[in-house]
């Protein structure tokens, strides 16, 4: 990659011109759980109206939204909010330019020294080896495979459940 600036922030309503047609492209939809054919409209919604303990980053590149990271923590479950779950997706035509590794480090930061997270979780498919060699990078380990996890392109796919725990404080 260039010398292109990455910056992180949180997202805003603004956004969701740009977020939604992140998810427009295949290789997004194919990472995630999202579906084809997202409805802007609901985008709006998500970023207009975040629930209690959400957090969304944006990575942004030349004024453009290029990245989505949602942290999402456990606020009103008492005995799960030192627990924070995660998901990403990357802009088709930025993928393995550092986007995913600026918004994992923002995240780790804000989970470790604003929101006092000792465990983030999330799920990432079996088959997309990138996002699992990222997430081992940033400290996540393979807890478990959910056979049969997620429905995409006509067949069942497996999951892996990873977590990064922090034992200290």
């Amino acid at each position: 990659m260039s010398e292109t600036e990455i910056r992180i922030r949180r997202a805003e309503p603004g956004d969701a011109v740009e977020i939604h047609e992140i998810f427009t492209h295949p290789r997004a939809v194919w990472g995630t759980m999202q579906l084809p054919f997202p409805s802007l409209e609901e985008w709006k919604g998500r970023l207009e109206r975040p629930p209690e303990g959400a957090y969304s980053l944006v990575a942004v590149v030349d004024g453009k939204v290029v990245g989505m990271l949602g942290l999402r923590t456990n606020p009103s479950t008492p005995r799960r909010r030192h627990a924070a779950s995660l998901g990403m997706t990357v802009h088709d035509a930025w993928a393995g330019r550092g986007i995913g590794t600026a918004l994992m480090a923002a995240a780790v930061d804000l989970a470790d020294n604003w929101l006092n997270v000792r465990r983030m979780e999330l799920s990432v498919y079996v088959d997309n080896e990138p996002a699992i060699r990222l997430y081992r990078r940033f400290g996540f380990e393979v807890e478990g495979t959910a056979i049969g996890y997620g429905y995409r392109h006509g067949e069942y796919v497996d999951a892996h459940m990873m977590a990064r725990v922090r034992i200290s404080a």
